[in-house]
């Protein structure tokens, strides 16, 4: 009866051997947190941005301004877009923290804003959307 248990150590010490001598030839993908959340927010921005919204700087203007660098940006800067007067006195700048109330909530933050959206009130998909929008770089419009 002693010999089952040895058979079976034996056994998972030979599996083990050739997972590990295995593991040496095939490559398993870095998995990025940051990167999982920026593809969750590129979905986001999609269904709910992008028809008003371009990712770009310079970009053509149809609804609202180009979100590209918004982050750090202040509040309603663009000149190629004709904010509201409300939010360009706001002196809101954009942080993570900013962007994500203005997602969940346009008109409670900065009341008499042009902005029509539907508020994100999930904070994971805040999160995910800020996430998209700092690495939407700006070529240098601030």
């Amino acid at each position: 009866m002693k010999s089952v248990p040895m058979l079976i150590l034996a056994a998972i010490g030979a599996m083990a051997s050739v997972v590990t001598a295995s593991a040496q030839y095939i490559r398993i993908p870095q998995f990025s947190l940051l990167q999982a959340e920026q593809a969750a927010g590129r979905r986001i921005f999609s269904d709910h941005c992008a028809s008003c919204h371009m990712q770009k700087s310079g970009a053509q203007v149809v609804f609202g301004p180009s979100l590209a660098g918004v982050v750090g940006r202040r509040a309603g800067s663009l000149k190629e877009f004709p904010y509201s007067e409300a939010l360009k006195k706001s002196g809101l700048v954009w942080t993570e923290d900013n962007l994500r109330k203005w997602i969940a909530d346009s008109k409670q933050m900065i009341p008499n804003t042009l902005m029509p959206h539907v508020s994100i009130s999930d904070s994971a998909e805040q999160l995910y959307l800020v996430a998209y929008l700092k690495a939407l770089k700006s070529s240098g419009a601030r």
